[in-house]
């Protein structure tokens, strides 16, 4: 049952190989960069008490790797709410002094070619960037109407909205940093269907 329903997944996605490799990538870049925080960031924007270094810290480059290989966004940047991407792209010429990157270079870095893999994304097919990375269908309408050239506008501000995908689901963090440490494939094919079922709740609409 789990295989099948994350071959679904991927068939409904309609991306290629390469696609889904480098969203392995940017995870696993994402956890290296939760492991490189002290245990007092919170990656959730300060709304919850989720801290990912003191769980990433511990695994090795590989463990991080085998967490990472998720069909999904271990990351997010707020795309459900279209409100706040609304604003953001339709002031994409307005930068402010309040916008400027107080983070560092590896998070810049990492937010920079994470926003042109959601660019691509929602340039691809109509479906994908809702499994991908949870994105509101708004947001990424308005997304594939932008250029390329126009996402550097997008980095600094970003940079402050990154966080865990999920950063209120402590269970799903701790099942999948602590089935990549004991290296248990079961337990870390378990918790992807885990991720893909929270993918697919947040899909349905709100009543």
């Amino acid at each position: 049952m789990q295989d099948a329903m994350v071959g679904s997944w991927a068939q409904e996605t309609h991306l290629s190989d390469g696609t889904l490799r480098s969203l392995r990538a940017l995870n696993h870049r994402f956890l290296d960069l939760a492991a490189a925080r002290t245990k007092e960031w919170v990656i959730c924007g300060g709304n919850s008490s989720l801290r990912l270094a003191g769980q990433v810290a511990p695994l090795s480059a590989v463990q991080r790797e085998a967490a990472a290989a998720c069909p999904y966004a271990l990351f997010d940047f707020r795309f459900q709410d279209d409100g706040h991407w609304r604003l953001r792209l339709q002031d994409l010429g307005g930068a402010r002094v309040a916008d400027e990157s107080v983070v560092d270079d590896e998070t810049v870095d990492f937010v920079r070619l994470a926003l042109f893999y959601a660019w691509h994304v929602a340039s691809s097919t109509a479906i994908a960037p809702q499994l991908l990375l949870g994105m509101n269908g708004n947001t990424a309408s308005a997304l594939r109407r932008i250029t390329v050239n126009q996402l550097p506008a997008l980095v600094a501000a970003e940079s402050a909205n990154l966080s865990a995908r999920w950063c209120d689901c402590a269970a799903f963090w701790s099942a999948l940093t602590g089935a990549a440490l004991r290296a248990d494939p079961a337990a870390l094919r378990r918790v992807q269907l885990y991720g893909l079922q929270l993918a697919a709740v947040a899909r349905l609409p709100s009543h």
